[in-house]
């Protein structure tokens, strides 16, 4: 079975900062050989694509809206992936989801992702 756990989020003035980090685990899952990524979804919106990093961190992608302002990193080692949020704006207010793809070295394109975490807030009051 395979876990994606986040955490870091919470309560943040715009222009303010948060790092939110995601951790993986499972038996038969090496997050280290696979893409992972960021979504977010905002109360009454659909859930949307933030930032994705492929297995190696070679390859990253953004969002146009957080583009500039967010970074994604992974430590293998850890099996960890971060999100660090910079200039936040009252509109990046949502749940983040983690997630992960199951198939081995894929490239971002076309990535789709098989597992997810449970999410975790972060607020941005104006």
């Amino acid at each position: 079975q395979v876990q994606l756990v986040e955490s870091g989020g919470g309560l943040v003035q715009a222009g303010g900062s948060l790092r939110v980090s995601c951790v993986a685990s499972g038996r038969t899952f090496v997050s280290s050989r696979s893409a992972m990524a960021w979504f977010r979804q905002a109360p009454g919106k659909e859930r949307e694509f933030v930032a994705a990093i492929s297995w190696n961190g070679g390859s990253t992608d953004y969002a146009d809206s957080v583009k500039g302002r967010f970074t994604i990193s992974r430590d293998n080692a850890k099996n960890m992936v971060t999100l660090q949020m910079n200039s936040l704006k009252p509109e990046d207010t949502a749940v983040y989801y983690c997630a992960a793809d199951a198939s081995w070295f894929s490239s971002l394109v076309g990535v789709k992702y098989d597992y997810w975490g449970q999410g975790t807030q972060v607020t941005v009051s104006s």
